[in-house]
């Protein structure tokens, strides 16, 4: 095992024995273990992630059409960013806004354009979503259509099955490929590692172009005609989704699958990160990380959020060691201030068992039906 998955672990390996334990608590216990030990599995199966080098990365902040006066004039890379990103919060509209592609461009079922958000990478900079076109049996009723937004490091044939699943239910959806992944990749990578890392301020960029290029997608399926349109993101993807519905009125329909208040906290305790964290500790506190990272954390935009008439579908699970469970707890509870009608499902698995039979089966379920129903 490598030696920075026992940060990832150490908040999981501490339990009690099971002799003094009712029977009902030591079968769930059981479960619970054998549930984290498929989840270790699961994530080391994986062998080439890479611990790359701290990085305050703040001339990644140099095109953002928020810092204005805000520059690096010796006041430190951390307070800079802390600035930074206050200013990205309290001008969301325009940290998150953009100018329309102009070159959207359909051949088969791949739709490309070029990002708003443009990085050094070019592969990066052209967008590439997958297009499932649903029949349209009734010309009478609006046409549908579902951005779906997939996990940190998937590939691309990941997901499809989903989208297939809902264009059989008359439901059309788009697939994009995230920044830094698939098509997008860098050639020196092998994993989405740009997307998130423990470089702060490429992370921070990665995370406003995921969310401009989805808002694009919006724009294209718009002039398709597509009249109801939700997004759909899973892990990463939600996060992302969640911050594009919060600044997309159009979005009116979403399903969350993995949900957490706070970037940074996923990134230091999860699992899948230990070797982002192994990176981070020793040079930037949580608490400091928190605050480089709020403009991309979802908590601070559950009232803007809830602003809109939207119709959200939180989809969390009970032994996840990515996400852990509170987390997820913590933003459904807050947005539940705001909005008492949005429908929450915990499932009885962790993050990655979740692609696993039965669950992966079970949470289909759950947000397709949402999508016929509310879309």
């Amino acid at each position: 095992m490598k030696p920075y998955l026992s940060v990832g672990l150490a908040a999981h390996v501490a339990r009690p024995g099971y002799a003094a334990l009712p029977p009902s608590r030591m079968l769930h216990r059981l479960y619970s273990n054998w549930i984290e030990k498929r989840e270790v599995y699961l994530c080391t199966r994986s062998t080439d992630r890479v611990v790359r080098p701290f990085e305050w990365g703040t001339e990644w902040l140099k095109s953002w059409p928020t810092n204005g006066n805000c520059h690096l004039n010796g006041q430190g890379e951390l307070q800079f960013l802390r600035d930074a990103n206050l200013l990205a919060i309290r001008n969301s509209d325009q940290f998150f806004g953009y100018d329309s592609p102009r070159d959207f461009r359909l051949e088969g079922n791949r739709l490309t354009f070029t990002s708003p958000v443009q990085t050094p990478y070019v592969e990066n900079n052209t967008v590439h979503g997958q297009w499932f076109p649903a029949e349209q049996k009734n010309p009478s009723k609006p046409k549908r259509a579902v951005l779906v937004l997939p996990h940190w490091n998937s590939h691309s044939t990941q997901h499809l099955a989903l989208c297939e699943g809902l264009r059989k239910f008359g439901i059309s959806t788009l697939r994009l490929s995230l920044p830094y992944h698939d098509w997008r990749m860098p050639p020196e990578l092998h994993r989405a590692d740009y997307a998130v890392s423990a470089n702060l301020g490429r992370t921070l960029d990665a995370t406003r172009q995921a969310v401009v290029d989805s808002r694009s997608c919006v724009d294209w399926l718009e002039s398709q005609g597509y009249e109801r349109i939700g997004i759909l993101g899973t892990s990463l993807g939600s996060c992302y989704a969640f911050l594009a519905s919060a600044h997309d009125p159009r979005l009116k329909v979403n399903a969350f699958n993995h949900c957490s208040a706070f970037f940074a906290d996923v990134v230091w305790t999860g699992l899948s990160t230990a070797h982002i964290r192994t990176s981070l500790e020793g040079v930037i506190s949580l608490e400091d990380l928190r605050a480089c990272w709020n403009a991309i954390s979802p908590v601070h935009y559950l009232e803007k959020y809830a602003s809109y008439q939207k119709n959200p579908l939180f989809v969390y699970t009970r032994y996840d060691t990515t996400f852990l469970p509170e987390f997820s707890e913590y933003i459904v509870n807050e947005i539940g201030k705001h909005m008492p009608k949005r429908k929450v499902v915990v499932l009885p698995c962790g993050h990655y068992t979740l692609g696993e039979s039965p669950f992966k089966f079970l949470v289909g379920y759950h947000i397709v039906s949402h999508f016929l129903k509310n879309l």
